[in-house]
C-alpha cells in the first residue's frame, strides 16, 4: 500500500510592504490548475532581516521566492549566483534554488515588454519617459532599449541612482538616455510616446498620484502603471484616461513575469489565463 506525502513545496514573496500584493492568488490558482503540491507564502521581510530571509530559503528547502520592493537590488549580495541579465539590470525579482544554491533572475523587463506587445504596441523608435530608477525601472528600461526604443528619459528624485541608470543605458544599449531630476512637478514632453510609472506611488494603501503635470498628457500617448496591480485601475491611469491616453495596468506585467518564475520553480509552463482570471477576481 503506497503512502501519501503531506509536505508542500514552498515558494513565495519577500518584500516590505507586501499587504497589498496579490501575486499569491495568481500563483495558487496556477498550482491548483496543474494539481501541484505547492504553496505560495507572502512574507513581510524588513530590510534588516533580508539576509536571514535568504538563508531561510535553504533552511526550509524552498523552491524559491519573488523579491519585491525594497529588496530587488540589495538581495543580490546574499545570493550564490546571479544571471547575466539580472547583473546587467542590477536587480533581482526572482530567486530559485538548484542543488542547494540560490540563483537570482529578473523577469520584470520580460513581463513589461509582453504587456506592451500584447496591446499591439511597437516599441521600435519610440520616445519613452520612465518615472523612477529603482530595480523595476532598471529592468524595464533595459528591455525597452533592447526592444528598439530610440530615447529613454529617466525621471528620478535621487540624482546618483538616476544617473547610474542613464549611464548604463548609454553604455550598454543603442538607446539615447537622459536624466531629468524630479525635484519639481514633472511636465511630460509633448514628443513622448510612452509614459511609464515605475514607482510604487498609487499602490494600495497609498492612493496618491505621482507628481506630474497631468495637463501635459496628450491623447496620442500611452501611459502604463507598470508595477501596480492593486488597485487595477489606479488614479494615475484614471487621470491619463480622462485625457484620451491609452492606458495599461500592471496586471499583464505581473502575470507574464510570474509565468517565467513559475517555470523556474516547477519546470512547467504556467496556465496564464487561469492566473490572470484569479488575480482579477481578488482585485475586483
Amino acid at each position: 500500500m503506497s503512502g501519501k506525502s503531506f509536505r508542500s513545496e514552498l515558494v513565495g514573496l519577500f518584500g516590505c510592504p507586501v499587504d497589498g500584493n496579490a501575486t499569491g492568488a495568481a500563483m495558487e490558482a496556477a498550482f491548483k490548475e496543474l494539481d501541484l503540491g505547492y504553496r505560495y507564502i507572502t512574507t513581510l521581510v524588513y530590510p534588516q532581516d533580508l539576509e536571514a530571509a535568504v538563508q531561510a530559503l535553504k533552511a526550509f528547502n524552498m523552491k524559491g521566492t519573488h523579491i519585491t520592493m525594497p529588496h530587488k537590488v540589495e538581495v543580490m549580495k546574499y545570493l550564490d549566483h546571479v544571471s547575466e541579465t539580472a547583473s546587467l539590470m542590477g536587480a533581482v525579482n526572482t530567486v530559485y534554488l538548484k542543488d542547494g544554491e540560490t540563483f537570482g533572475e529578473n523577469t520584470d523587463g520580460i513581463g513589461f515588454i509582453a504587456s506592451l506587445t500584447g496591446n499591439n504596441i511597437d516599441i521600435r523608435g519610440k520616445r519613452i519617459a520612465v518615472l523612477g530608477a529603482g530595480g523595476a525601472a532598471r529592468a524595464m528600461s533595459i528591455e525597452l532599449a533592447k526592444a528598439g526604443a530610440s530615447h529613454i528619459m529617466i525621471v528620478n528624485r535621487g540624482k546618483d541612482r538616476g544617473q547610474a541608470l542613464v549611464d548604463l543605458l548609454n553604455g550598454k544599449t543603442s538607446a539615447n538616455a537622459e536624466l531629468v531630476p524630479w525635484d519639481e512637478t514633472f511636465s511630460v514632453p509633448d514628443d513622448t510616446d510612452i509614459l511609464v510609472n515605475a514607482t510604487s506611488v498609487g499602490m494600495f494603501p497609498d492612493t496618491n498620484l505621482p507628481d506630474i503635470d497631468f495637463s501635459t498628457l496628450l491623447p496620442n500617448m500611452i501611459v502604463s502603471d507598470a508595477i501596480i496591480q492593486n488597485p487595477v485601475q489606479t488614479r494615475f491611469l484614471e487621470e491619463a484616461g480622462k485625457r484620451g491616453c491609452k492606458t495599461i495596468n500592471g496586471v499583464s506585467m505581473l502575470i507574464n513575469g510570474g509565468a517565467v518564475s513559475f517555470k523556474l520553480w516547477t519546470g512547467l509552463d504556467a496556465p496564464i489565463d487561469t492566473m490572470k482570471d484569479a488575480l482579477l477576481a481578488v482585485l475586483s
